[in-house]
Parts: C-alpha cells; structure tokens; sequence
C-alpha cells in the first residue's frame, strides 16, 4: 500500500469530510453484504478515498468501527431521551418507540451485531464505556417507560430487561435472516412494504401483551 503524506491527507480531508465519508462506506458496505466485516481495499473503493486515511482518522480498522457504533447508537438513545422526556401518554411513547427501533435496524440491520462485537472485542475501559453511553442509558429508559405506565394503569407489570431484549431482538433477528427470506420464501431482500407491515404486527404484538 502506498504511503500518504500530509498534503494528500489534507486535500481529501477538505474533501466532502472524509472522516464521515469512510464512516458512510462502512455502514453502506456492511447493510448490502449483510454482514459486519470489510476489508480496507473495498472500504477506499466505495469512499473514493485512499485507505490509510482510516489509521489518520480512527487510528485503525476497530476505531472506524466504533465511530460507526457512536454515530448509530448516538442518534438511538438521542432521540429515546428526547421520546421520554414529551408529554404524551406512556403507550403512545411506547409505540413511536418500538415503529422507530424497526426502522432504525431496517436502515442498520448490521447495529446489534456491530454492538455486541465491539463490547466483546474491545478493552474493558472501552466496553464499560460502550455500556454506559448506549445500553444502560437504553435499560433506564425503559424501566421509566414501564414505571409510567404502571403508576398510569395502563401498562402491567412486566420486567424492563427482558422487555429491552423483546424489542431489540425482534428487529435484529427479522432483519438478520436475510437468507432464511431468501431460502424459505423466495424473496431477495427486505423492502419498505415488509419493513411497514413488520412494523405494524411488531407494535401490535408488544403492546398487547403490555397493557393492562
């Protein structure tokens, strides 16, 4: 691999924002190939840009990774902050929230298992660190919700954590069986009529055996 200077540096860094454009190739490279791997050669293809810059910005190919898990998860528990904090009921909450997980991995079906590889993979300062910032945050939301809507009447008595892996695990599971759709029913690929029907039977279930 060619060495890159400060000046090539510099100019493709002007350019569009490299750093958010390696970021962009990661997350296009892993949702069509269905998968949480990608070398650095198809990286530089898709980004149109020279792959050392990925030791320039992240320090190496796990650093891009976890810029790719803090962009994703960072807009999740911004916006679930932002969903407990309005003044609606607690099942309404509840429902936006559960259509928006199923979007969200619809968009990043790669994001659980981007997620579980870097706590796994990464050094114990930095998985505590990955825990903090999106899944106790996550968990605590959850438990608020529920409480709401207990104290309400409206929501029974249910355990937050298993509800967490209720909700996360019917997105990642449905949009992870790329070849059982394949295989079993004879289509390609998710589309937004799934994606929109999937939706509407995923908050209906959920919040039927939720309320009271």
């Amino acid at each position: 691999m060619a060495s890159i200077g400060p000046k090539l540096i510099n100019e493709n860094a002007d350019s569009g924002n490299a750093r958010g454009q390696l970021i962009e190739a990661a997350s296009q490279i892993m949702r069509e190939g269905d998968t949480i791997d990608l070398s650095l050669s198809e990286l530089s293809m898709r980004a149109g840009l020279n792959s050392a810059l990925v030791k320039y910005y992240f320090g190496n190919k796990n650093g891009l990774m976890l810029a790719l898990l803090d962009r994703d998860m960072g807009n999740i528990v911004h916006g679930l902050g932002a969903l407990v904090a309005k003044d609606m009921p607690p099942e309404e909450k509840l429902r936006l929230h559960i259509g928006a997980v199923i979007d969200t991995y619809y968009a990043f079906p790669y994001l659980n298992r981007l997620l579980m590889r870097m706590v796994r993979d990464s050094a114990p300062v930095e998985a505590a660190r990955i825990a903090d910032l999106y899944l106790r945050p996550i968990s605590k939301a959850y438990e608020d919700l529920i409480s709401e809507g207990v104290r309400a009447g409206k929501f029974r008595k249910i355990d937050p954590q298993f509800f967490y892996f209720t909700v996360t695990g019917s997105a990642d599971r449905f949009y992870s069986s790329r070849l059982v759709l394949r295989h079993c029913y004879n289509q390609d690929d998710f589309n937004e009529n799934m994606r929109d029907r999937y939706r509407e039977h995923t908050i209906d279930l959920i919040m039927r055996g939720l309320l009271a």
